[in-house]
């Protein structure tokens, strides 16, 4: 079964209508450009994506791919940031770090150490077809446990639930652009969740 959301067809969808488990490829789009679906276009995908996307990141038993879910969502629906090969995205913020995360402040963050951040990605290909991307993670460490990149560790689980191959100067170089916000960059304003 293939679910065609447009415009108007994604306002009228109702969750019965996700209520079966899709696979990814069973997830399309019926709109040109992808990023200028409307938050009920948006909200349609993911719920029909979203099961799709915890069952892979926790396919291999990776205790973040597994448990992520029950952390604090930062956001109000996955929006398109920019940064991570515009995708959609939706972070999610472990217990150490969502009181100060969800601040979103822009000057003189400082993250606790054993803060875990996990931003879930949607890709859409050519066909218009959505397809679960990785799922991001930065993790803090305690002081001088990555100097060259503010003490995070970058990394990432596949869609089939193994980890990824993870450059840290790659993503730190990226982070580091957010230098005041301890290399944070947030969710769209307009869908982030209020502290």
């Amino acid at each position: 079964m293939t679910f065609r959301l447009g415009f108007a067809a994604a306002a009228i969808l109702t969750s019965s209508v996700f209520a079966t488990t899709a696979s990814a490829a069973d997830c399309s789009i019926d709109v040109e450009d992808p990023f200028e679906l409307e938050e009920a276009g948006v909200n349609a995908l993911y719920d029909c994506i979203k099961d799709a996307m915890a069952e892979g990141y926790a396919k291999e038993g990776d205790e973040i791919g597994s448990t992520y879910r029950s952390w604090t969502v930062t956001s109000t629906r996955p929006a398109v940031a920019g940064p991570h090969g515009n995708r959609f995205l939706q972070t999610f913020a472990n217990d150490i770090a969502a009181e100060q995360y969800l601040k979103f402040e822009e000057e003189g963050v400082v993250m606790p150490v054993g803060s875990v951040l996990a931003k879930e990605s949607i890709t859409i290909n050519k066909k218009q077809e959505a397809k679960v991307g990785p799922l991001f993670l930065m993790t803090k460490l305690e002081a001088g446990g990555a100097p060259d990149a503010g003490d995070w560790l970058y990394g990432g689980i596949q869609p089939n639930g193994k980890p990824m191959k993870v450059k840290q100067s790659f993503c730190h170089d990226c982070h580091s652009g957010w230098a005041d916000q301890d290399s944070l960059g947030y969710p769209l304003e307009e869908v982030r969740v209020s502290n």
